[in-house]
């Protein structure tokens, strides 16, 4: 999971696009903030897997990875190009910041995608003007 959400005080977005919301103690501990009980705090079983992917990747991602590695159907949350690219490699399906906006607002969970990429925009976290372009594109905004 993206800590973007806890940033802008947006973690509703993921709870209305997915059923569960898995995070491993890392991400939580990077995330630094109460969490809701609807977010599960999960063990990674494959330690060894996840401190190979430590070579390469951050603690987050890493823990992740091994995590999404573990569960069955489901999606992992990455914006980082290389995590993605490991994911991909392992057939792990994954989405990013911009996907999982691009979601809530075609459910129609968030009245408007720009007002979310706007706070965003306001944290340090860094998005493309093509890429939110793109995406407003996408959303019909």
């Amino acid at each position: 999971m993206s800590d973007f959400v806890s940033k802008i005080e947006e973690l509703e977005i993921l709870r209305s696009v997915y059923k569960q919301i898995y995070i491993t103690q890392e991400i939580a501990e990077e995330i630094g903030s109460d969490l809701p009980d609807w977010i599960e705090i999960k063990e990674v079983q494959n330690k060894a897997l996840q401190l190979l992917f430590e070579d390469t990747l951050d603690i987050g991602e890493s823990s992740a990875l091994a995590l999404a590695f573990e569960t069955q159907d489901c999606t992992v949350i990455l914006d980082d190009m290389k995590a993605r690219k490991t994911a991909a490699n392992l057939n792990i399906i994954v989405t990013g910041t911009i996907g999982v906006i691009l979601a809530a607002k075609m459910r129609n969970k968030v009245p408007s995608a720009k007002s979310v990429f706007d706070k965003i925009l306001k944290t340090d976290f860094r998005l493309s003007d093509r890429m939110i372009n793109e995406a407003l594109k996408e959303a019909g905004e």
